[in-house]
Parts: C-alpha cells; sequence; structure tokens
C-alpha cells in the first residue's frame, strides 16, 4: 500500500495549481488535494475562511479518507495551514513539507500583503488576471474573495497562530523550503522558524522566487518524495 500523501494550495489559487506536482508523486504515493473554503468553487462561508478553519478542513479530509495519518505538502499558506493543524492533531501527520509559507506574520506584514487586494484595482492592473480569479472561483464573486483574503492576514497579523512556543514542540518532522528569491516568504523568517522545529530539515532552492510555477518542478517531486520517504 502506497504512503499517503496530501498536497495543499496556495492564497487566491485552488487544488489544480497542485495537479502536476500530484502526477509525478502518485509512482510513490496515495495522492489527494482539496480546495479550501472559498476556493476553486467551494463554498465562501464566513466561520470557515480563517486559518483556524483551513486547519479543521485538513483534519476533516483525513477523516473522510479513512487516513489515520498521513505526509502532507503545502505551497505558501497551505504549508502553514498544515502546520497549524499539526499543533492541534500532530498524530494525524507523519511529515510536513512546506514551500514558500510566510511565517513571520505582523499587522504590518499583513497591510503590505493585503495592499492589492482590492477587486477594483486588480480589474484596472491585472486584468486578466483579475479575470482568471473570477473563473477559478466561481460562484464566489472576486470581491467576496478578497475580502475575505484580507480578513485572514489580518487576523494572522494580529495573533498568529505559529509560534515560537508551540512549533517548539510540535513533534512531527517537518521540511522547509523557501526560494532564494522569493521576498514573499524570506529567507532569512523561514529560516528562524525553522530553527524552532525540533524535527526539521531547512533548504534553499537557489535562483527560485515565490511563484509555484517558477519552482523547478523535478527537483520540487524529489524533495517531498524524498523527506516523505524517511518516515
Amino acid at each position: 500500500m502506497k504512503p499517503s500523501l496530501l498536497l495543499l494550495h496556495g492564497a487566491l489559487a485552488s487544488e489544480k495549481q497542485l495537479k502536476p506536482l500530484a502526477r509525478q508523486l502518485a509512482a510513490a504515493f496515495d495522492v489527494r488535494t482539496l480546495s479550501f473554503s472559498g476556493h476553486g468553487g467551494q463554498p465562501l462561508e464566513a466561520g470557515t475562511f480563517s486559518m483556524a478553519g483551513f486547519a479543521d478542513e485538513i483534519l476533516r479530509f483525513l477523516d473522510e479518507q479513512r487516513w489515520e495519518a498521513a505526509h502532507v505538502f503545502g505551497y505558501s499558506m497551505g504549508g502553514y495551514a498544515a502546520l497549524v493543524a499539526a499543533t492541534q492533531a500532530p498524530a494525524r501527520f507523519r511529515s510536513i513539507t512546506t514551500l514558500g509559507t510566510t511565517f513571520g506574520w505582523s499587522p504590518a506584514m499583513a497591510a503590505q500583503a493585503t495592499a492589492f487586494l482590492d477587486a477594483g484595482k486588480m480589474r484596472a492592473k491585472v486584468p486578466q488576471y483579475a479575470a482568471h480569479l473570477e473563473e477559478l472561483h466561481a460562484p464566489t464573486s472576486l470581491p467576496a474573495l478578497l475580502e475575505a483574503t484580507s480578513a485572514l492576514m489580518r487576523g494572522l497579523g494580529d495573533a498568529p497562530p505559529l509560534t515560537q512556543a508551540n512549533l517548539s514542540t510540535l513533534k512531527v518532522p517537518v521540511q522547509v523550503l523557501v526560494g532564494e528569491l522569493d521576498t514573499t516568504a524570506g529567507v532569512d523568517t523561514s529560516q528562524q522558524f525553522a530553527s524552532y522545529l525540533p524535527q526539521a530539515a531547512f533548504e534553499i532552492i537557489m535562483n527560485t522566487p515565490h511563484p509555484l510555477e517558477k519552482v523547478n518542478p523535478d527537483l520540487l517531486a524529489s524533495r517531498v518524495a524524498q523527506f516523505a520517504g524517511q518516515f
């Protein structure tokens, strides 16, 4: 029986983002993906569109798959949600790999991250991207999705759920990957938070920015498979 592996997408994306990676890993793992609340056609509900809500969705998904424990890969926001879920139920996670996950949330960082999350500005400056988001997340409207995402990020800035205190007691193997050119997650902050984890591996992927499509797909698949294969 193949080991179980769940892939989690980033903000303003959906499980479609991870289908190429899923295909690469399918030979070695029983791979599943999910779209978080409000993403990829899933209903947007105020009570579930939060980091705590996304963490709950991960745990419910593991229950639905009847997976006692699973390996998880999370890109950006997906990695953060996986770690939040793991702080609540560590026994459900065999390993976690994060890529490009922003850890050092603060009010100032949240303000910077949400500055462009305005439907009017987005439609005016990057109309093709705005149209892509509207199609990807229908029937959720673009203004509703951006407003909910802004609220989520402000919540992270005001009260970050991942701290040195709870990460330092997390008994789950975690691999933290970050691109050398990733100014969103930041190399130094990623390394700092990796140092809090008692069972962590940290790697800088050279010449790589934040967007997932800019990451070498073969390298990423190999890193996920090799790390998960140890546990």
